[in-house]
Order: structure tokens, then C-alpha cells, then sequence
């Protein structure tokens, strides 16, 4: 039974037919799914959706490119949301200067204040960086947020970031990312990952798997993610071992029962 640790189940592209998606996903072994806030109106969504089904858990917060949406209200708000009974995660929040759609210097005081944010709900905290990874890591360390504790999502740095997210305790969570051709650097971070600290995820609808590159990526293919990952493990490590560690792995640091 696997465990989807990061997908966008609001997103609009599943309203004709969400509730397909969702039985497809548990008839491929899906039992749960961690549904991610990016700004207010998703932080509610997710929760609508975490309210909606058992199987679903959902994290609130707001993604670097969109905090210079933040209002005067924001923050208030996602203290009423996380308040909710299944939120079990803060985020995602961090840093991209890759499109720089909020400029960096807001990018970087937001995240502090939003895992000043998390440390006062008590959360652990879902971390996007792209292109950023010396200041995603600086901030992290003066924040302190090693007792917080959190997961690097869809990783895709080099083994330098990998080193620095396990020493501050952080989970690796991988993506079909790593079914890309080009994704030699990353396939041998998998490699060396320890095992209990490394979760799965789709970010679907994005990033979708090989062999699925093309369409609308869900969290069924979560599946082609959990078997690249044994593959590359090598043969003394199984596809069923994989979805069970990562499931641990995922419940161990959401604290979902």
C-alpha cells in the first residue's frame, strides 16, 4: 500500500473526472495521499479534499512564487486551516529563482516567516527549491529548522544539496523525475539515499513518469516511481520493500496513523 507524499488533487485539470483518478490510483495500491496547499485558495482546497475523503491528508501554505500574493490575512488564515484535523504538514514553501515570479529577497523573508509559522503550528515542513539551494540551506540552518524536521520535495539537486537536507534530518522525496533519460546525476543519489529517509511522490499533475511522459501525470504512476527506485537499488532490494519503506517512511513524519 503506497503512500502519493505530494500531489495537487484540486488542481483544475481533474475536475471532469477527479473521482476516476482517485479510484485508479487506490485500484494501483494507493491507499493515501498528501494533497499540498501553494497559496490561500489551494491551502483551502486541500483541505476541502482531506475533509472530503479518509484517504486524504493535506498540507497549507504558500509556494515561493506566490508570496507576494500574501495579504495582512494570510498568515491568520492558514493558522484557522492548519487548525483543521488532517493537516499534517506545512508547505510548500522555499525558494525558486529559477522564474523568479516573486523576487527573491520577499521569497526569502517569507519562507523565514513561514517556518516561523510552521514552528508555532507545530508542523513539519515541505520544502520546493529550484536553483537556490545555498540560500535554501542557509536560511534552513539559521531557522533552525532541524527541529522541525520536513521533506525536500520532487529532489532534483546535486549530491551536495542531498548531503546538507540528510545531516539538517530532512527527507529526500522523489518524483518520476527520476524516470527522465537525462537524470544520470540524480538516479545516483537514489542510489546512495538511505533508505529510511526517502518518500515518493507524483507533484501530479505535473512531472508525469516514464512510460507516461506525454499526459497528464496522476497519482496512480506513483507506481513507475517506487519501481525506478528499486531498479536502481539494485537486486537485493524490492519493489514491494520500497513502497513499504517509503510508506513508513511518509507516516513517520506526517504522524498519519
Amino acid at each position: 500500500m503506497l503512500i502519493d507524499s505530494h500531489a495537487h488533487l484540486d488542481d483544475a485539470r481533474y475536475n471532469e473526472d477527479r473521482e476516476a483518478v482517485i479510484a485508479r490510483a487506490r485500484q494501483a495500491g494507493v491507499d493515501t495521499f498528501v494533497t499540498i496547499g501553494c497559496d490561500l485558495a489551494t491551502s483551502r482546497a486541500a483541505v476541502e479534499l482531506a475533509t472530503r475523503y479518509p484517504f486524504v491528508y493535506a498540507s497549507v501554505g504558500v509556494h515561493p512564487h506566490e508570496v507576494k500574493q500574501i495579504g495582512d490575512d494570510w498568515y491568520d488564515e492558514l493558522r484557522r486551516l492548519a487548525a483543521r484535523p488532517k493537516v499534517i504538514a506545512y508547505g510548500e514553501i522555499g525558494l525558486d529563482y529559477h522564474y523568479n515570479y516573486s523576487p527573491p529577497k520577499l521569497q526569502r523573508d517569507r519562507f523565514r516567516e513561514q517556518i516561523g509559522l510552521a514552528r508555532e503550528l507545530g508542523l513539519p515542513i515541505i520544502i520546493h527549491t529550484r536553483d537556490a539551494q545555498e540560500d535554501t540551506i542557509a536560511i534552513l540552518k539559521e531557522e533552525k529548522a532541524q527541529e522541525l524536521g520536513g521533506v525536500f520535495h520532487c529532489f532534483s539537486g546535486d549530491a551536495r544539496l542531498a548531503t546538507a537536507a540528510l545531516d539538517l534530518g530532512f527527507f529526500l522525496s522523489f518524483s518520476g523525475v527520476i524516470t527522465f533519460q537525462n537524470a544520470t546525476t540524480l538516479r545516483d543519489i537514489v542510489k546512495t539515499a538511505p533508505m529510511d529517509r526517502i518518500l515518493v511522490e507524483t507533484d501530479c499533475p505535473y512531472l508525469t513518469p516514464v512510460p507516461h511522459r506525454g499526459k497528464r501525470n496522476e497519482p496512480a504512476y506513483v507506481c513507475q516511481v517506487v519501481e525506478k527506485i528499486a531498479e536502481i537499488k539494485g537486486t537485493t532490494v524490492t519493489v514491494e520493500e520500497i513502497g513499504q519503506v517509503t510508506s513508513e517512511n511518509a507516516r513517520r513524519l506526517f504522524r498519519i496513523p
